[in-house]
């Protein structure tokens, strides 16, 4: 069954915990604590920010018996940083520091001490098709309609699956923006929440949603970092290079609930960037890799949908199309000038799988993303 299957991290973790305190970051309920306590050691070691017995014992010090201290949402507390440093520190010899939180753990500094050094960051994502073991475009579209939370995929139920974001959707702006930035304009915060999925797939102008929304550019700009720091949403940079006379602005910006966005053809591409950031964040993170999710478009107007760089080097583009379809125009330029990256056309319902002369490979979107991780 997939809700019993050890999560991708779990390895990586029970290794660096041997060397380091180990950050675990990722959306809320995409599935940390489970994770954590389905380690070995975990019973009993477990204490949590946003429950009042287990801050009331961080706070006096009275930290689990054994080996193995796992500490959920502790970045809520402004002196977590300060509190940590001083238990790696001091810590006994063999102790394990497990810390998880539905935030990016390794930029909200409130002051003290850097932990630099101390920790080893891992960041988790939602279900994907090759950590289901999904092999046929039907488990494809199960995904794509379910999303990739454990909860609502494994409710199996569309209608559970609607429930869960609306629900999910308003405990972030309520409850997570509140506790860890400073946002008062709440209304206007869930307008965005709202705009934003229509405009997945397309560079963002910040300007014209600011004139949309009435509001300032200050606070859009504002409301967008948070909104990534909490893992609601993920931008995408344009790949900028000397060989091609690319645009080096507007970014776009993807949902890490993809069930959110109304259309099916950009729904189906933000599910392949989710799949492709879970491979970048995973080989950064595990294997120190200098990899960059970007994606292409030029002066002439030329675009592709992705492209995984290396040191800067393009080394996989990626083109999403919903039904089958020439290779395109765009991912043929891309390729001709950077031959030795790997070049993939994925289909969300089409049949075709094949190889072009030039070396694309025009396939079902399950052909790549079985790959990943």
């Amino acid at each position: 069954m997939v809700a019993r299957r050890r999560r991708y991290l779990a390895t990586a973790i029970r290794r660096d915990l041997a060397r380091k305190m180990v950050f675990v970051a990722g959306p809320r309920q995409v599935g940390k604590t489970t994770l954590a306590l389905a380690l070995p050691g975990a019973r009993g070691a477990y204490l949590n920010w946003d429950i009042a017995a287990h801050r009331e014992r961080l706070l006096k010090g009275e930290l689990p018996p054994g080996r193995f201290w796992i500490f959920d949402e502790i970045h809520k507390y402004r002196r977590w940083r300060n509190f940590l440093k001083g238990l790696y520190d001091g810590r006994p010899r063999g102790q394990r520091i497990l810390v998880t939180g539905s935030g990016q753990l390794d930029v909200y500094r409130y002051g003290g001490d850097s932990l630099q050094g101390r920790y080893h960051l891992l960041r988790l994502h939602p279900f994907s098709i090759a950590e289901l073991r999904l092999t046929s475009s039907a488990e494809l579209h199960d995904l794509l309609r379910l999303g990739g939370f454990p909860e609502p995929f494994l409710s199996g139920s569309e209608v559970e699956a609607r429930r869960w974001s609306r629900e999910y959707r308003t405990l972030l702006v309520r409850e997570e923006v509140t506790a860890l930035e400073r946002i008062q304009d709440l209304g206007h915060l869930e307008l965005l929440m709202l705009r934003l999925p229509e405009l997945v797939g397309s560079p963002l102008s910040v300007n014209a949603l600011r004139e949309d929304l009435q509001i300032s550019h200050r606070a859009l700009t504002a409301w967008l970092g948070a909104l990534e720091r909490l893992y609601a949403l993920f931008r995408v940079a344009p790949l900028g290079s000397p060989r091609i006379r690319a645009v080096k602005k507007q970014q776009k910006h993807y949902q890490l609930d993809w069930t959110v966005v109304p259309s099916n053809a950009a729904r189906f591409e933000n599910l392949v960037a989710c799949h492709l950031l879970k491979w970048v964040h995973f080989e950064q993170d595990t294997l120190g890799r200098d990899l960059d999710l970007r994606y292409f478009r030029d002066l002439e107007g030329r675009e592709v949908d992705f492209v995984i760089t290396e040191g800067g080097n393009p080394r996989l583009s990626v083109e999403c199309k919903w039904d089958d379809a020439d290779a395109d125009g765009s991912l043929r330029y891309l390729k001709a000038r950077f031959p030795h990256a790997e070049a993939w056309q994925l289909s969300a319902v089409g049949k075709k799988n094949y190889q072009t002369r030039e070396g694309i490979r025009v396939a079902p979107a399950v052909e790549l993303l079985k790959k990943l991780v």
